[in-house]
């Protein structure tokens, strides 16, 4: 599987972005699909999740309300709508596929996921 993440850019605090992960290869909607992101200088962490149905997600309380993620399997991608973008959200947001989808609050550590994309930067701006 790989992964090609874009949608990033420049943006005003409190503006919205959509971020896109295309996926290639047959088995895309078998898997659990993720959001991380890193921040200058901080660790990777985790966004939000979705299952491979799109039925369930969960997200990291920092985005809950703000953030949605969604999936197109007849498209191969997975979405990530960002909404009333904060300074604190500029980061690189890299997506990740889960061969083995688990229960979506326990897919919080990047261990769950077996392939990455390349990432795609977002920075807000005051």
């Amino acid at each position: 599987v790989q992964l090609q993440a874009s949608g990033g850019g420049l943006v005003q605090a409190g503006g919205s972005l959509r971020l896109s992960c295309a996926a290639s290869g047959p088995t895309f909607s078998r898997h659990g699909m993720g959001w991380f992101r890193q921040a200058p200088g901080k660790e990777r962490e985790f966004v939000a999740v979705i299952n491979w149905s799109g039925e369930y997600t969960y997200y990291d309380d920092s985005v809950k309300g703000g953030f949605t993620i969604s999936r197109d399997n007849a498209k191969n991608t997975v979405y990530l709508q960002m909404n009333s973008l904060k300074l604190e959200d500029t980061a690189v947001y890299y997506c990740a596929a889960a061969l083995f989808s688990s229960i979506v609050d326990q897919m919080r550590g990047e261990h769950e996921y077996d392939y990455w994309g390349q990432g795609t930067l977002v920075t807000v701006s005051s």
